[in-house]
């Protein structure tokens, strides 16, 4: 069985803590002098455990205070680790339309599926995102049986499937694919967004990966972004 290095036992230490809330955003970990109390280690370690939770976008460093917990919102491009909400400049309601339920993987992904994922039946589950109670978005969610159980509307923290993987299942999204290119609406997607049949709209394939082996999120979004523009701002 292979052995955790120290560091990384103190990483996913606070890491959990963090998702859980235990140390809320804003606030500060304990020194770096209790951690090697707890632990039994060098400081070294400690600061190599802290540096990966740097890295990872969990914590800052400030000087003379210590380390800081901010909130994740590290860019993947178009859209953030937050998901959708975290890509705009304004406040977003989410309605499911379509609860999580088993099915065959949807041949309209564009990313090709892995073995494994190939083998395995798929979790769908279908989105609308509301701006000031207007839709703006439509988007359709996959992801394999065998990767990770079916997660219930009732377990969503908030609305939100990033936050609960993050602090149900402590899985994080680490980087994401993206595809993007302008489509008419279809007589289907006109009727969700409130649209005319025909008119252009912002058509996103994406495909995430998270801190879980094996298991990818993929997306597919229609967006109308005539009155509200999605952010494009990276994050360090």
């Amino acid at each position: 069985m292979k052995t955790i290095k120290k560091y990384s036992q103190i990483q996913q230490y606070i890491k959990k803590r963090i998702q859980t809330g235990v140390y809320p955003i804003n606030s500060y970990l304990p020194s770096e002098n209790e951690i090697c109390e707890k632990f039994n280690t060098t400081r070294t370690t400690v600061r190599k455990a802290l540096d990966e939770l740097l890295r990872e976008g969990f914590i800052e460093k400030e000087q003379g205070k210590g380390s800081k917990v901010i909130e994740r919102r590290k860019s993947l491009g178009l859209l953030t680790v937050k998901g959708f909400s975290g890509a705009t400049d304004y406040k977003v309601k989410t309605k499911l339309t379509q609860a999580p339920k088993i099915t065959d993987w949807d041949p309209i992904i564009v990313f090709g599926l892995t073995r494994e994922e190939q083998k395995s039946k798929c979790v769908y589950f279908q989105r609308i995102r509301h701006i000031n109670g207007k839709p703006v978005v439509l988007e359709n969610n996959w992801y394999a049986l065998n990767a990770m159980e079916i997660i219930k509307p009732t377990e969503f923290i908030e609305g939100s499937f990033f936050k609960t993987l993050s602090q149900k299942y402590f899985i994080e999204i680490m980087g994401a694919e993206q595809e993007l290119r302008s489509i008419p609406a279809t007589a289907e997607i006109a009727k969700s967004l409130e649209l005319a049949e025909g008119e252009p709209i912002l058509h996103i394939s994406v495909r995430f990966r998270t801190s879980k082996p094996g298991f990818n999120l993929y997306g597919d979004l229609y967006c109308n972004t005539s009155e509200y523009p999605i952010r494009n701002t990276y994050f360090s």
